[in-house]
């Protein structure tokens, strides 16, 4: 008798916590809490992710730029001069070959592209081109950090300048001529 008491008072202390325990645990509602929990913190983490990568792709920008800049410096320093001797000069002709180069080179994300090219000249100096190129690179999800109360440019402006010796010059020229012949800036 005192055994089928103690049983009886078990099952009844069981009963109650198999209750409690066994109805909010479902395998299907932890399903759906799972759910719920992915799709409220997927967009957050691929904005998070995003930022910085939207980021990294205007300093890529940036890199472009250079070496369109670059190479159009390199193209104009092999240049030839207009004009007959003793009155040779570079003309617009040799500058639309420079901005010619630089803008088949500029990016096509960038906007409000423009390239000048400068032509230092001179006697007993050292002539050199110097080539600027810029644009105006827009930002797409770097914006997104508004909605979480932060202040974010729409775009930003890359230039970047090169200059490069004119090829061929006589070896004790050390000065930098300081003559200037500044074509442009030409817009795309």
């Amino acid at each position: 008798m005192l055994r089928r008491e103690i049983e009886e008072n078990a099952k009844k202390e069981e009963k109650p916590m198999k209750a409690v325990s066994g109805r909010n645990t479902t395998p299907n509602n932890q399903r759906g809490q799972s759910i719920v929990e992915i799709s409220l913190i997927t967009p957050l983490l691929l904005i998070a992710l995003y930022i910085p990568a939207d980021f990294g792709v205007s300093f890529f920008m940036g890199n472009l730029v250079q070496t369109a800049a670059r190479e159009g410096a390199r193209i104009g320093s092999g240049l030839q001069k207009s004009g007959s001797v003793p009155n040779l000069f570079f003309s617009t002709a040799e500058a639309d070959t420079v901005k010619t180069e630089v803008i088949n080179r500029l990016p096509a994300y960038l906007t409000n592209k423009t390239v000048t090219v400068t032509f230092y000249t001179g006697t007993a100096c050292m002539e050199f081109v110097q080539v600027t190129a810029q644009g105006q690179y827009n930002f797409f999800m770097y914006k997104l950090v508004r909605l979480f109360g932060g202040n974010a440019p729409n775009s930003i402006s890359i230039s970047r300048t090169t200059q490069m010796h004119f090829n061929y010059q006589p070896y004790m020229n050390n000065d930098y001529c300081t003559t200037a012949t500044t074509y442009g800036p030409y817009s795309v």
